[in-house]
């Protein structure tokens, strides 16, 4: 499958090359709100792409991040837990503070909106990568 086949009902968006060096594989970036206290956005995950281990940071409250997948299959892993299987319709909430990743199936492309909820001195925590051997031993569809 190319990223022409691939049908989802929010744009592909641009390559995401500002902050490629934090992903293994391909994404896309398509801002989708970009005013107002509550920032959206459409990423786009290529097969077997995925984003480091990361931690959202905000003070005084907010700062959490909500996942909702609309198109392709992929995973959300908080540090600790099993794998979450994500498939259109499915909602996760990444609490401020917890270490995580997401990403596509390596035999499916993937997207989500991504939410980031408001809270002073937002930031993100870029960690390591998501090593092949744990990715690896994940299904692939």
């Amino acid at each position: 499958m190319t990223d022409q086949d691939f049908e989802q009902i929010f744009p592909t968006g641009a390559p995401n090359d500002a902050f490629a060096e934090f992903f293994t594989g391909q994404s896309f970036l398509a801002p989708l709100v970009t005013e107002g206290s509550v920032a959206v956005s459409n990423v786009t995950f290529e097969p077997g792409c995925r984003n480091n281990w990361h931690i959202h940071h905000a003070s005084g409250g907010g700062g959490d991040q909500i996942l909702i997948c609309t198109a392709g299959s992929g995973w959300y892993q908080a540090e600790g837990e099993e794998p979450v299987s994500l498939e259109p319709g499915s909602v996760v909430r990444v609490p401020e503070g917890t270490k995580h990743w997401h990403g596509a199936k390596a035999g499916s492309w993937f997207s989500h909106l991504a939410f980031l909820t408001p809270g002073t001195d937002a930031s993100n925590e870029w960690l390591e990568p998501v090593t092949d051997e744990i990715y690896g031993a994940l299904p692939t569809a």
